[in-house]
């Protein structure tokens, strides 16, 4: 078996001596290649040609974000059945992905499952969303959700470390400055009628959407990797309702997806198990993937891709 360890050096609880334990650890199962992200979008690249090259596996050491690029580039390389399968051990700060998976939080914890899977030969199919030509693992938003993304990444350029407290900071700051404000965004389903004037999508591939901290965060509580998009729309920032709103993405929710409750409101709408679906803004909005900020949107088409990645898990 061939391997690439794609390694993201500034993850943030990413260390030299995490990686040497984990490369050494995989080399016990397969002949192993290292390969260092230098710049943003460098995963791509060095995912996209190890598929290309015939690599067997590909593991992603870094953060959602790098997580993002690597997948992205397994899936540009086109290989169909012999695309790499990707496993991941977290080394972000919040690694949503992964534990949406099921795998362990702490990357020594996670290596270990992942090389008992290669043992067995075990592993699981999971569904991707698609962003115009862009794949995302567990989410995406447009509105303040991603202006929170925004706000977070300009802070973590001048020296902030990612934490809980920064995303929250980060969700007030926005929210009380610019956050209220009607975007006028419209959701365009398959033989539906437009919803429009929304104020905010939060898009699903799994759940949870996010954590704070340890505690999972459930925007739409029946996303899953089994099934299509699910969305959760805001039409209304007012304060009342994005506080009950809130409180209700923060409840605990049962562990099988099927036994959930959606989250409900005057002002909120809901979709589930969606196959595509057009969201279209009246001026350009903030976007983000997978927690990454990609710029501003006035339109995004969005198509569920069934079984499209193998996992090691």
């Amino acid at each position: 078996m061939r391997g690439l360890l794609v390694v993201n050096p500034k993850a943030t609880t990413t260390s030299a001596r995490t990686r040497d334990v984990l490369a050494g650890a995989l080399r016990s199962e397969m002949e192993l290649t290292l390969g260092f992200t230098r710049r943003r979008g460098h995963g791509f690249d060095l995912a996209r040609d190890a598929a290309a090259g015939g690599v067997d596996v590909v593991v992603a050491l870094g953060g959602d974000g790098t997580v993002n690029e690597v997948v992205n580039g397994l899936m540009a390389a086109r290989k169909g059945a012999a695309t790499p399968a990707l496993a991941v051990v977290p080394g972000g700060s919040t690694n949503v992905f992964v534990r949406a998976l099921g795998l362990p939080r702490y990357a020594v914890d996670a290596t270990s499952v992942i090389l008992k899977a290669l043992r067995r030969g075990t592993s699981r199919q999971v569904s991707l969303g698609l962003a115009d030509d862009r794949y995302f693992t567990f989410c995406a938003g447009l509105g303040l959700d991603a202006a929170v993304v925004r706000r977070v990444e300009q802070a973590r350029r001048k020296g902030r470390r990612s934490t809980p407290g920064l995303y929250l900071r980060s969700t007030l700051g926005q929210y009380f400055v610019e956050g209220r404000r009607e975007p006028g965004i419209t959701l365009e389903e398959p033989g539906a009628e437009p919803a429009g004037g929304l104020a905010n999508l939060i898009i699903q591939n799994t759940a949870p959407w996010t954590y704070l901290g340890d505690r999972p965060i459930h925007a739409s509580p029946r996303a899953s990797f089994d099934s299509g998009l699910d969305v959760l729309a805001l039409q209304a920032l007012h304060l009342p309702s994005t506080l009950h709103t809130v409180t209700q993405m923060l409840a605990h929710q049962p562990d099988d997806p099927a036994e959930r409750g959606d989250v409900a409101g005057k002002k909120i709408m809901v979709r589930h198990d969606l196959a595509e679906f057009v969201v279209r803004c009246a001026t350009p909005q903030a976007f983000q993937l997978d927690g990454d900020y990609l710029g501003e949107r006035e339109k995004v088409k969005f198509t569920a891709v069934p079984g499209a990645l193998r996992v090691i898990c």
